[in-house]
């Protein structure tokens, strides 16, 4: 494909998107409890982190993965085989890897329900905001 045919405004949205579904997805009214457990996370430890670091490195992670589904949607995509698309690649590539991994390094599967379920949604939004500007 043809990069200069991507609309970067809208992969640009698409990885904003990723944070919003991030914060409903990782919320205390939401999974936050079952994941930190999963996860082996604690409050204190969440706080020692970088935060700038974190959201940073994660948000020029969430364009390189929506500059690489817009490169793989073209540029005729719309808005139903966008989210079709996005949502295969969540399941299909991004939750089944991380399952692969998961199994090798034993973790749990409530663990892998709750980050797979993300990816699968955040990859379909994503698509979906895509195929519709593209």
């Amino acid at each position: 494909m043809d990069i200069s045919q991507i609309n970067y405004l809208a992969v640009l949205i698409a990885a904003l998107s990723s944070f919003v579904i991030g914060f409903l997805w990782y919320a205390p009214f939401s999974f936050a409890k079952v994941w930190m457990r999963e996860a082996g996370l604690s409050e204190e430890k969440i706080k020692q982190t970088s935060m700038v670091k974190t959201f940073g490195l994660t948000f020029l992670l969430a364009l390189i993965i929506c500059f690489n589904l817009a490169a793989f949607l073209g540029p005729d995509a719309g808005l139903l085989w966008g989210i079709t698309a996005g949502a295969l690649a969540g399941i299909g590539w991004a939750a089944a890897s991380l399952g692969t991994i998961y199994l090798f390094e034993g973790r749990s599967f409530k663990l892998f329900l709750i980050n797979a379920g993300y990816l699968a949604i955040n990859y379909a939004v994503a698509g979906g905001i895509i195929g519709i500007w593209q």
